[in-house]
């Protein structure tokens, strides 16, 4: 079974409201003065990363072919449409055909990305690109930001694994799409099922605080938990007294205990007097799993504690302080008029306050040294460089209109280990600093 093809819940029958106003109103002038079918190319680009951070991560890609193939026009939204009185009759007439008929390349899911990067370029109409701008930078600027805070959270952890935990501190739709890019980014769980339903991510989950606080005594609990889930599970220890309860736990489980879990405290100083508690009691193989509104400094600052897996979730799924990219979607390149053998010119936004862009259809590469580690994203508009002909970025997502690049969410978790592993090890560096690689213009 496939659960992408089940149309659950956590998807919607049209993406197409997904969009702004003025998107509808710019394609109703464009059709009235002819330039609406001139071929045109978008890009998808942001001008910096977040402060501090050295470098992005692409995700989303996924979820914007499901979007783009997705956004349609049915009879209850072009209601909608003429209801409001958004467009004139004529644009919902073409509104009521709308299919992307064009091409989509971009940065393959789990690439890492620069200032500048062509993340994803659309190529088609102006009139069927131009609709596609919001939805695709709300899922871009979404999923990139979740999937770069679990990258350095994972670069912190080490080989330790990570549980993403945070679907009751966003909304019920973003968690399903946050704990799809912290997969990508390195973590190797999750709590939310309908993430597990719909993408294949492995889920886990014994009980909370609340569970113990049921029962009479913290014993009692234990003991039913055991009972229903075996002496593999893990026992949540800090209610009380955690001292009390590791000694309760091993009673209950025996030494074959499979982990505690900590939630308060100093998690430093009691990961230690835990680990050291389950040893004298014989319990060498019980692992401990912290959680508690960690982050990838608060991971960073436990890699010497006896800790053997992390739990996040607010710092994680509201993407560690930056929640989004600010990833813009931009005109490069435009045909003279609508004759599709017209030549594109490159065209771009010229303004003060840091808001400028380079006009044109690019190319991306990525510039390695002689043992292969990455020095510079280098971007152009001419020919490819011969030296960076085999080092290109973009690949093609979409062609003429079919979705051709569809692909496990393995492969993007495994695309961006190797992605992470070939830049410059100041790349995982938690201190601030500038993006890892330069950009530069060929």
């Amino acid at each position: 079974m496939n659960p992408a093809d089940l149309g659950l819940p956590v998807d919607v029958p049209s993406t197409a409201l997904f969009t702004d106003h003025y998107e509808l109103t710019m394609l109703q002038a464009a059709l009235a003065n002819g330039t609406a079918d001139r071929r045109s190319v978008f890009e998808v680009f942001t001008r910096r990363l977040p402060e501090g951070r050295r470098y992005g991560v692409v995700g989303g890609t996924g979820r914007v072919l499901d979007a783009v193939e997705n956004f349609r026009f049915d009879g209850a939204v072009l209601e909608f449409l003429r209801e409001r009185a958004v467009v004139d009759m004529r644009t919902l007439d073409w509104l009521a055909s709308y299919r992307f008929s064009g091409d989509i390349w971009g940065y393959p899911e789990g690439e890492v990305y620069f200032p500048g990067s062509p993340v994803l370029r659309v190529e088609g109409s102006f009139a069927e690109c131009v609709l596609l701008e919001t939805v695709v930078l709300s899922i871009l600027n979404h999923d990139s930001a979740i999937a770069a805070a679990a990258s350095r959270m994972a670069s912190a952890a080490g080989d330790r694994p990570l549980i993403e935990m945070g679907a009751r501190r966003t909304h019920e739709l973003a968690a399903v799409a946050a704990s799809r890019a912290a997969y990508v980014g390195g973590f190797t769980s999750t709590s939310d099922l309908a993430a597990g339903f719909r993408y294949g991510i492995p889920t886990v989950g014994t009980s909370a605080h609340a569970f113990t606080l049921l029962h009479d005594t913290e014993r009692d609990a234990f003991q039913a938990q055991v009972a229903s889930l075996g002496g593999g599970t893990t026992l949540l220890v800090d209610t009380y007294d955690v001292a009390e309860a590791v000694r309760t736990a091993v009673e209950v489980a025996g030494t074959e205990l499979g982990a505690v879990r900590i939630d308060s405290g100093d998690l430093l100083l009691v990961a230690h007097r835990v680990r050291a508690q389950l040893d004298d009691l014989g319990a060498t193989a019980t692992k401990i799993v912290v959680t508690s509104d960690l982050d990838e400094y608060a991971i960073a600052s436990l890699a010497a504690a006896p800790v053997d897996a992390y739990g996040v979730g607010t710092q994680l799924v509201t993407g560690s302080g930056h929640p989004t990219c600010s990833m813009v979607y931009k005109l490069v390149a435009r045909a003279t008029s609508a004759d599709p053998k017209a030549a594109l010119v490159p065209v771009a936004k010229k303004s003060t306050g840091g808001k400028t862009s380079v006009g044109g259809r690019k190319w991306a590469a990525r510039r390695v040294d002689a043992e292969g580690v990455a020095e510079a994203e280098v971007l152009g508009t001419g020919p490819v460089p011969a030296a960076l002909a085999d080092r290109q970025l973009l690949v093609q997502l979409v062609k003429a209109g079919e979705v051709v690049a569809r692909e496990p969410l393995e492969a993007a978790r495994d695309r961006h280990r190797e992605a992470r592993a070939a830049l410059p090890l100041s790349a995982t560096q938690l201190s601030r600093g500038e993006a890892v690689l330069p950009t530069e213009y060929a």
